[in-house]
This record gives structure tokens, C-alpha cells and sequence, in this order.
């Protein structure tokens, strides 16, 4: 079977659509360009108008197509190969056409997974249209989901057929077929689940298809396509091409040159042009798109110069109908009365001063009326004059009414995009979450955005304290005179909103001296505002690496040591939830001015279940402090925070940091190096000397096999974050000696036999390792 499955009479029809069609786009391409100059405007059949383009230079970027001339006709293409069908700059939609996904189940097994593509990547700027489509599964006895990347259930569809398939119902409402609505977001491909749906015993195994279909092709093809697949599944799935509808936009950021302009966030339109209406398109994720359109009595092209052209109406009396003479003008057209009918009577609006007021000598003419001035106002230049300043006067009057008005539109619409952020931002979940927790409520506090600006000064240059790549701290001053930070993201991409509102929700669970203390948060605008309290001493990296006039002493470096260990091992163990840090590292941790840790930085982190020992994710970190064992295999436990700290304690002990040149000029990590030099008995040659003179090399060593346990390959051996706890307490209460350090620390993580069965093979490995770190680039968080 092929697309369609119809009578000869309807095929006859439907070639003559096609035909019309096409002499439509010949009038149209001969009237105006749809493409860049010296650029093809067609494929075969198929009009490519820009942003679309088929070479170089002729497309937007990722509206690129490809017109594959080996077919006769030729067919135009996109993505990964989907065969493109139709593109609408009006509606702003591609159709293309689709396969479907097969589903059998065995008695072996009664679950199964997969997955739908368009076709495209995710860089594209096409998507499945959640409003032109329909999620359809057909088959016996098969529940089918529908679900995102991330794994939010999207459409779940349930056919069931006992005795055999029910052909005879054709309506698609869950007995052979199903179809439902996708909900919500829109993607290029999603995740599909199967699962058996036997009700009975004798009850046939479940088996089936999947598809994503246009609605309206759906109500017109679907049932004829219904009844001929259980004719024969395997054959319909394999040669049957389903019409699935794409939407499309531009960005406002990247794409604002094709519109010259704009007005607020609601409309756009060319500055000195009345041919092109610009707008946005607003679908709850991605609320920088814009699309354009042809004013009224206009047609073209509206992304590329003058492509918007007048249409003349006189030309198309079918559709623009006058009884007289026809008058095309921009726009629109006029239409005057044929001599020999009367036209109707004239209006004296002379008789009607309340319609038509004047206040001097009223003349009525045809069509209109004069109105002179009262006597005593006999000279010309004085009329001028009068006119003048009444005119000037309505004029200012009119001006003022219409800033006052623009005003109040534009405060309108400032406030419902703040609404629109707060809820996309789950303001709502995170209210919800602080009227049902007393502690969080007395600690967490959801700001407005006027209150964040009064605080910096509407984000003034001066008031900002540092930054990275991914964003900026401001310091604020609220209204009750309390100093805060405020981290405001550079740039919106979901992912950066995703790690923000991450790091509200950990850290409104979190409460502890030593982790860094979150006030609140704004999430009226596109990525939330954190606010902070306020760290006046600046990162531990500063002060071990920076020009800070008074370095730190060994017993700070210890007190830090352990209050860092103290907060991490809460976030493992004692908080209200697990929570994996994922990104340990010095610039993480800030200190008062009683040098006081406080760990920072949780939007790479990951709550954890507390039956859970670990999960799989992708590897986010910074390099150099990123363990090995979590880059190779993306399984994250509590032991990867444990290898990061193991650096930090290798940082504080040499003052080394993390990546350094070696003597070779190649990258050098501090981890393979520091255990490398521990294992050779050579620690005194990378220890800081100013430890040495504080006369504290004794417990140095100490916290360096407690590093060397903490940098271990293999997590198993590692110690926990409560054991390393424990050891700096004992370091720093002089109640330790390194054998009952060894001993007591983690019998599989620091043991003598292990040390010596492993020392040349593993020492190898960690350098092994290392070097494949060194070649990489950094890890993005």
C-alpha cells in the first residue's frame, strides 16, 4: 500500500488539486521571488521559499534542504533523509513524511522499547507540531507510550483486539486503533515504551505499529489505512509513508535582522514598510520565536527584500468581486459606480452640526463640507495662524495620550511575560513546596524582579562581583539594608534554566553551616535569579592561587579541609535528601572573614534516592578534579564528590593546582603526579615549605595518605566522605598517628597489602588515565 488508498475518481481528483496547485505557484513565482537572489525556488514540485534554501548562501541557519535530482521527479529532502511534501510560509509548517515504528511481543518478553525521528537534530529549527498532529498505534493488544528525552510522558495509546483484530470498527477509538493528542513539547524524535495488554487467557500476544500523522490526513486516510493493515502488518509498515507535520520559526536573538525591529514582545513589523506583519510564537519552552506574515493585500515572500509585492484585485474579480469600475491601489482596491447608476443622495452635513461640528460658516458640497471662519477673523494669515495652533495643540494632546497609553501597554505586557516566566520557571511547584514546609518557608523567599533591580541598581556594571561562562554575581542591597549576591545567567539556554532551578530546589532542602546559605529566588525572568548571602573573602582558589597579602596558614588550610569534608558529607548522608555535588572543586568554595568554607555552585548536582547507591547521567565536572572512574563509565555515586575532594586536599597540601605544566611543557595533572610522588615515599619534594616552617610536615603526611586514599582509581576504594570527616578531626585534635589513621580510615580504601599488590599495576593505570585527561578539553558544566 502506498500513501493513499482511494477510488479512481478521487485520485483523478486529487491530480487535478495538484495541477492547480502548481499553475498557482507558476503565477506566483512570476509575480514575486520566494527565494534569495540566483537561488532555485523549487525542487521538483516543491516551492523552497527562503529561509529555506537548497546551496550555500541561499539558507538561514539550519533551514538547509537537499533537492535529490536521482529520483524523476526530484524529491526534496531534510534532516537525515525525510522527504519534504510541502512548506508553508503562511502557517509556518513543513509536512514530510514519516515511517512507522513496528511492534512485536513475545511470550519472552511483554515489554519492549524504541523510538520515533522526524529525522532531525536538535539544533534545527523545525519540530513536531503538537496542534496539527496526532499519536496514533494500531495493532492487538499493545499499550504504547509516548515519552520525551528527559522522561516525561507525552501520549500513551492502548489498542486491544481479543478475538482478532476489530476491522470493522474503523473510528480509531482503542479497539485496533488508537489515536490521542501529544501533550505539551514539542521535539524532533521521542522515546517510545510497548507493553502487553492481555486481559484474558487465549488472549492473541501483543503485536502492532506506531506513528505521529497529521490530524486532518488522519480523518480522511486513517480508516482505509486501518483495514489494510491487518490485511497484511508487515507489508503496510514497511511501504506505507505517513504525512507528519513540522513547525517552524525564527529566533529573535539570532534571526532579528530579517525584521529590522520591533515593538514590545508582541508585535513585530518593518520600519517604514506596511507589507509585513512580524509576530511572536509562544509555546511555553522555546518563547523566542518569531514568524512573519504578508499584510493584508499582500502576498510574497516577507523574509527577503520587497518580497512582500501588492496584489491587484482587479486582476482576480473571483475573488475580489466590483460591479463597476475597479481602482487597484496598495493594499486594497476601490471600486467606483458604472455611469447610468444614480449614486446616493448627498448628506448635508450642514443640518447635522452635532455629526459634523462647526464652529464659523458651514457650505455643504458634494461629498463633504467647508467650514469658514466666524467673523472677525478676516485675514489669512490670521486663519493660518488659528489653524496652526489648533492643530499643534491636537497634536500635542494627541501624542500625550497616545506615550500615556503606550505606557500602560507596554507595563502590561512587561507583567504578563514576568507571569509567563514565573510559571514556566515551576514558580508555582516551588510554591507549593514552601507552603508545605515550615523550615524551607522561614528560609527561602521568592523575589520580584523590581525588587532585584532596585537592590543592584538595575543590574548596574559596578555592583558585579565575578563570573564565569555561565553567568554573573551581582551584589545587592535589599530594602531591610541585608547584603546579598545575585547570580544572574549570561545566556538562555534551557539547560542553564534547568541547573538554576536545581539548585533552588537542593538548596531549600539544604541547611547547614557550611553550605552556602540560598535567601531566595526570582523567577520572573527568562533564566531565575539566585540570591545568595552575601561571602565578602572571596574562592579558597584565590587565596591558595590568587595575590591574597596574607597566604593561609597550615591550621586554616586544616579547618577549611574539614569543613568542607563536614558539608559534604551532610549533603551525602544527613540532609533531608541525597545529594551528589558533582562539581567539588576550590573555586566552589568560598570563605567569610573568619574563614569560614562554605560549599557553592549546586546546579550540577543530583539528588539521589535513599535506596540508591549511584546513577547514571551524563558527565558534567571541571577538569582536573573530575573522577576518573565517573568520566568512563557516567555512573555518579557519592565516591566521585570523595575523588574531587581528594584534589582539593592535594591543592591545599601543595598549593599546586589541579592541571599544571610539567618540565616537558605538557599538561600535568595534580592527582596522578601527587600519588605518584606519595607511592615513591617522595612527599616532602611537592609539599608547600610554609607548612614545613609551621612545623606541621608531621600531620601533612597524615592528610597526604588520607589524599592518596581519596584519589583512588576505583571508588569502592575510597573512603567515605563521614571517614575523611573523621580523620581531619583527629588530625586537627592531634589524636592521630599514621598507622591508626590506616587502620581505622576504610579497611578496602587504605590497607598495606592492597597498597603493595597494587602499586605497579596500578600506578600505571592512574598515569594511563591521566594522560587520556590531559589530551581532552575541558568538561562544560
Amino acid at each position: 500500500m502506498g500513501l493513499f488508498s482511494s477510488s479512481p475518481f478521487q485520485k483523478a481528483k486529487l491530480c487535478t488539486s495538484i495541477a492547480a496547485l502548481t499553475l498557482q505557484l507558476i503565477v506566483a513565482t512570476l509575480a514575486a521571488p520566494i527565494a534569495l537572489p540566483g537561488c532555485p525556488e523549487v525542487c521538483g514540485s516543491i516551492a523552497v521559499p527562503y529561509p529555506f534554501g537548497l546551496r550555500q548562501g541561499c539558507f538561514r541557519a539550519g533551514f538547509n534542504l537537499t533537492c535529490d535530482d536521482t529520483h524523476q521527479p526530484p524529491k526534496l529532502l531534510v534532516g537525515d533523509g525525510a522527504e519534504v511534501v510541502d512548506i508553508s510560509l503562511t502557517d509556518g509548517t513543513v509536512r514530510i513524511h514519516s515511517k512507522m515504528v513496528s511492534i512485536w511481543l513475545n511470550t519472552s518478553s511483554n515489554q519492549s522499547d524504541g523510538m520515533w525521528s522526524a529525522g532531525l537534530t536538535d539544533e534545527a529549527p523545525l519540530r513536531v507540531s503538537i496542534g496539527h498532529n496526532r499519536f496514533v498505534a494500531m495493532g492487538c493488544n499493545v499499550l504504547a507510550s509516548l515519552f520525551a528525552s528527559f522522561g516525561d510522558y507525552l501520549s500513551v495509546c492502548a489498542v486491544y483486539c481479543a478475538d482478532g483484530p476489530g476491522v470493522s470498527d474503523t473510528s480509531c477509538s482503542g479497539v485496533g486503533c488508537c489515536q490521542t493528542p501529544i501533550a505539551r513539547l514539542d521535539f524532533p524524535s521521542y522515546d517510545l515504551q510497548f507493553g502487553a495488554l492481555n486481559r484474558r487467557t487465549g488472549d492473541s500476544l501483543g503485536y502492532g505499529a506506531v506513528f505521529i500523522a497529521d490530524q486532518e490526513w488522519l480523518t480522511g486516510e486513517g480508516p482505509m489505512l486501518q483495514l489494510n493493515y491487518f490485511d497484511n502488518p508487515h507489508k503496510i509498515v514497511d511501504s506505507t509513508l505517513i504525512p507528519t507535520v513540522l513547525e517552524w520559526s525564527l529566533h529573535v536573538g539570532y534571526d532579528g535582522q530579517l525584521y529590522w525591529g520591533w515593538d514590545d514582545f508582541d508585535l513585530y513589523e518593518h520600519r517604514g514598510s506596511i507589507s509585513v506583519n512580524c509576530f511572536i510564537v509562544a509555546d511555553g519552552l522555546y518563547i523566542q520565536k518569531a514568524r512573519c506574515n504578508c499584510s493584508k493585500g499582500y502576498e510574497g515572500n516577507p523574509y527577503i527584500a520587497n518580497g512582500c509585492q501588492d496584489i491587484d484585485e482587479c486582476q482576480r474579480p473571483d475573488i475580489y468581486p466590483c460591479h463597476g469600475t475597479c481602482i487597484n491601489v496598495p493594499g486594497t482596491y476601490r471600486c467606483l459606480a458604472k455611469k447610468g447608476i444614480t449614486s446616493l443622495p448627498d448628506i448635508d452635513e450642514c443640518q447635522r452640526p452635532d455629526i459634523y461640528p462647526c464652529h464659523g460658516t458651514c457650505i455643504n458640497v458634494p461629498g463633504t463640507y467647508r467650514c469658514l471662519a466666524k467673523k472677525g477673523i478676516t485675514s489669512l494669515p490670521g486663519l493660518i495662524t488659528v489653524i496652526a495652533i489648533s492643530a499643534g495643540s491636537g497634536i500635542l494632546f494627541a501624542l500625550l495620550g497616545i506615550a500615556k497609553i503606550t505606557n500602560k501597554l507596554k507595563q502590561r505586557r512587561a507583567k504578563k511575560l514576568r507571569q509567563k516566566f514565573f510559571k514556566k520557571n515551576h514558580g508555582l511547584l516551588l510554591q507549593q513546596l514552601i507552603s508545605s514546609n515550615k523550615d524551607i518557608a522561614e528560609r527561602t523567599r521568592i523575589f520580584s524582579l523590581e525588587e532585584l533591580e532596585q537592590a543592584t541598581n538595575k543590574f548596574d556594571q559596578n555592583r558585579i562581583l565575578g563570573g564565569g561562562g555561565h553567568g554573573t554575581v551581582y551584589k545587592g542591597i535589599l530594602s531591610d539594608q541585608h547584603v546579598v549576591a545575585i547570580k544572574k545567567a549570561k545566556i538562555v539556554v534551557q539547560r542553564e534554566i534547568d541547573q538554576f532551578i536545581n539548585e533552588v530546589v537542593i538548596l531549600s532542602q539544604t541547611n547547614h553551616r557550611n553550605v552556602v546559605n540560598l535567601f531566595g529566588c526570582c523567577l520572573e525572568t527568562e533564566v531565575p535569579l539566585l540570591v545568595y548571602e552575601f561571602i565578602s573573602n572571596g574562592t579558597l582558589s584565590f587565596h591558595l592561587h590568587g595575590q591574597s597579602e596574607k597566604p593561609l596558614s597550615w591550621k586554616d588550610r586544616l579547618k577549611i579541609a574539614l569543613e568542607t569534608a563536614r558539608a559534604i558529607a551532610y549533603l551525602h548522608s544527613a540532609a533531608s535528601i541525597s545529594v551528589y555535588h558533582r562539581d567539588i572543586k576550590c573555586a566552589n568554595i568560598l570563605l567569610t572573614d573568619t574563614l569560614t568554607a562554605k560549599v557553592s555552585d549546586f546546579g550540577a548536582s543530583r539528588s539521589i534516592a535513599i535506596d540508591e547507591t549511584g546513577i547514571l547521567t551524563a558527565v558534567q565536572g571541571t577538569y582536573g578534579y573530575l573522577d576518573p572512574e565517573y568520566y568512563y563509565t557516567s555512573r555518579l555515586t557519592e565516591k566521585s564528590d570523595v575523588y574531587s575532594f581528594g584534589v582539593i586536599l592535594a591543592d591545599l597540601l601543595t598549593r599546586v593546582t589541579p592541571v599544571f605544566s610539567s618540565h616537558s611543557s605538557e599538561s600535568t595533572s595534580l592527582a596522578s603526579h601527587f600519588v605518584s610522588l606519595i607511592r615513591d615515599n617522595r612527599f616532602l619534594d611537592i609539599l608547600d615549605t610554609q607548612i614545613v616552617e609551621e612545623g606541621g610536615a608531621e600531620d601533612a603526611e597524615v592528610v597526604a595518605r588520607l589524599t592518596e586514599a581519596c584519589l583512588r582509581l576505583k571508588g569502592e576504594e575510597r573512603p567515605t566522605m563521614r571517614q575523611v570527616e573523621t580523620t581531619l578531626e583527629d588530625v586537627q585534635n592531634l589524636k592521630v598517628n599514621l598507622s591508626s589513621h590506616i587502620t581505622r580510615e576504610n579497611q578496602n580504601a587504605i590497607n598495606d597489602q592492597s597498597y603493595k599488590g597494587s602499586k605497579g599495576s596500578e600506578g600505571t593505570r592512574l598515569y594511563s588515565l591521566e594522560k587520556e585527561f590531559n589530551q581532552s578539553s575541558e568538561i562544560p558544566r
